[in-house]
């Protein structure tokens, strides 16, 4: 018996040394059994909580029951679907933001080439011919195929005399003569359509140079060589390019001269052959300086200006993220080949554009005070729009970004819940210009009226 005890002492005190849980090492039988070592029902007590703590600590180590794992399962697809959410979101927010940065990016490039042309409206135009005082007499003086906006043949009917072919006016409108994708059509309402015409509207490098044209065709050479007018894209010499020359002149009758030959032509090339200017030089011995103006790289001029049209269209393809009532605000530049816009001349300036709106200021007392607004001048004859058009307005409709289900339009002209929106000024100078458009059916767009103020530079 007292073999066994020992054992026993020796097996007890082996698995308090190695029992991980503390209540085991300072237990109440532990104290009883060495204050007395003859009680075995404490050893035996004491044993067997040894021996189910290690069953415990057994099963702990086999792993997570069924219960466990399906509880973190759960837990763990709540969190994805929470995270997922929150990506879903900020991905949408993130097309939005890029949509809105795009058309921000192409708004401001595109309509600062609107801009630029405006304010290039008469560059190089000229007002008179030399030595005549009828524009019938120039040979090939022609412009568009369409007439509408004419003043060289075929002449427009507007403004009077109708249908004379007579000086180019720089800047011409068709008030309500576009498309109309207004959600209410309104008779007699429409987008406008704006003509700029200028030596240097066009987009080719030969119609951005002039130069200098003196007595004995002697032209004057820029440095650095590229500047100058017989200097194609890659700076190569070609006399080919077709060009213009105007006499400055003093008075109203010869000022800004369109010089022509002997039969009436308007252009020559540069130096082909060589000297082919020299007819439009001044006379031997004059200090006259006249101005050589670059027109086309390698076309006959129809007329002596480049012809840059405005326009909203509807292209059989346009941006997806377009409203369906928008169309693009194009560039069309008119070909001196055949009086066409081709489409290689149709250049996109914004898209997503519902609506156009050109306006006029006008000092109608030619006294430095402007007075009135206009949209339509189609009255106007060259010299008066030259006298009396200081500033151009113009009003685009178009939407920023993509459609959101999460955004809908509200006027703050016309009120909670209106579908209108006002693509002009109630009062310009005493007198309400451009059209309410009616956004109805589409209010998930953010829209937005650009407004263009151009002084005019080169009229006069």
């Amino acid at each position: 018996m007292a073999m066994e005890d020992t054992n026993l002492y020796q097996q007890r005190d082996k698995c308090i040394e190695e029992a991980m849980n503390s209540k085991y090492k300072y237990s109440f039988c532990h104290s009883r059994v060495n204050g007395n070592p003859d009680n075995m029902d404490c050893r035996v007590k004491h044993d067997n909580d040894i021996q189910s703590g290690f069953e415990a600590m057994i099963k702990r180590e086999e792993g997570f029951s069924l219960v466990e794992l399906l509880i973190t399962m759960v837990v763990f697809v709540l969190i994805l679907t929470a995270t997922s959410n929150t990506f879903i979101d900020l991905l949408k927010d993130f097309k939005k933001q890029s949509a809105l940065s795009e058309t921000n990016i192409e708004g401001a490039v595109g309509l600062e080439t609107l801009k630029r042309d405006i304010a290039s409206a008469g560059y190089g135009l000229p007002w008179n011919v030399t030595g005549v005082a009828s524009w019938a007499v120039l040979a090939n003086y022609n412009e568009a195929t369409a007439n509408t906006y004419n003043d060289g043949s075929p002449a427009s009917a507007l403004p009077t005399p109708a249908n004379t072919t007579r000086a180019p006016r720089a800047i011409v409108s068709g008030n309500n003569s576009g498309v109309d994708f207004s959600g209410v059509a309104v008779v007699g309402e429409s987008s406008d359509y704006l003509v700029i015409k200028a030596v240097n509207v066009a987009t080719n490098v030969t119609s951005q140079k002039w130069t200098h044209l003196k007595a004995g065709n002697a032209k004057t050479e820029w440095t650095p060589l590229c500047e100058n007018v017989n200097r194609d894209t890659s700076c190569n010499t070609d006399n080919t390019v077709r060009v213009i020359v105007s006499n400055p002149g003093g008075t109203n009758t010869n000022q800004r001269a369109l010089v022509v030959n002997a039969v009436g032509v308007f252009f020559a090339q540069y130096d082909n052959p060589a000297g082919s200017t020299s007819t439009f030089a001044p006379a031997a011995g004059s200090t006259d300086v006249y101005v050589l103006y670059g027109v086309s790289p390698d076309t006959n001029l129809r007329m002596p200006f480049n012809r840059a049209d405005y326009y909203i269209q509807r292209p059989a393809s346009i941006s997806p993220t377009c409203a369906p009532n928008t169309g693009v605000l194009y560039k069309g530049v008119v070909s001196h080949t055949n009086g066409t816009i081709p489409s290689v001349n149709n250049h996109p300036i914004l898209d997503c554009v519902a609506d156009m709106q050109v306006v006029f200021r006008r000092d109608t007392g030619t006294d430095g005070i402007i007075d009135t607004a206009s949209e339509d001048i189609s009255t106007l004859d060259a010299a008066t729009i030259r006298d009396q058009i200081k500033e151009v307005r113009v009003y685009i409709l178009a939407h920023e970004g993509q459609r959101d289900t999460g955004y809908t339009y509200s006027s703050s002209e016309f009120g909670p819940g209106s579908t209108l929106i006002r693509v002009g000024d109630p009062s310009l100078d005493g007198v309400s210009v451009g059209r309410t458009f009616d956004l109805v059916g589409n209010l998930n767009y953010r829209w937005k009226i650009y407004t263009l103020v151009i002084k005019m530079e080169n009229l006069k």
